[in-house]
């Protein structure tokens, strides 16, 4: 059990379970995308531990690109999407992995998918760590899923509460 501000957590997905889900989903993508050079489109801040090891264990050409989406205080979601670019990323005629760390209702990634669709990409596929099936309200397909979560709220290996336990090894789900 570890404290983080004023709520208490419990271990959810151990970092072995972790590895060895992004080994199983690189593998998929390196195989996708042997002829590709596709551009992973890290979405920051959350995707930042997990996009990381998922470019380690990458093993074909592709290019890295960071896009910061923020919708989300506390604990809520606003429902409102901003982005912010890091740098001049260049989507057109690109195959593009959108790198999440969770899915939850999708409107994020919907607004995402706007976003993108404006650029003219030659495709668009997701990847995420975590994806919360139940709470999900869109129609987009999810392409690789590391892990199928409860709908609760998890923190640790880059998802964080008010901006603390990114850090942690680990996912944690909220000790209620």
């Amino acid at each position: 059990m570890i404290q983080v501000r004023d709520k208490a957590f419990r271990v959810y997905i151990p970092k072995d379970e972790i590895s060895a889900a992004i080994e199983r989903v690189a593998g998929d993508l390196s195989k996708t995308y042997a002829n590709s050079d596709p551009l992973f489109l890290c979405v920051l801040n959350g995707a930042f531990m997990f996009c990381s090891d998922l470019m380690k264990a990458f093993t074909s050409p592709s290019e890295i690109g960071f896009i910061k989406a923020a919708s989300y205080e506390g604990m809520e979601s606003t429902g409102k999407v901003k982005f912010h670019e890091a740098g001049q990323l260049n989507y057109n005629n690109r195959d593009i992995i959108i790198v999440e760390d969770i899915i939850d209702t999708g409107n994020t990634l919907k607004a995402l998918y706007e976003y993108l669709g404006k650029h003219n990409p030659k495709s668009i596929k997701v990847c995420t760590l975590l994806f919360k099936k139940q709470a999900y309200q869109q129609s987009l397909p999810i392409d690789y899923v590391c892990f199928e979560t409860e709908n609760k709220f998890l923190l640790g290996y880059g998802l964080d509460y008010d901006g603390y336990g990114r850090n942690l090894p680990e996912v944690y789900i909220l000790n209620d």
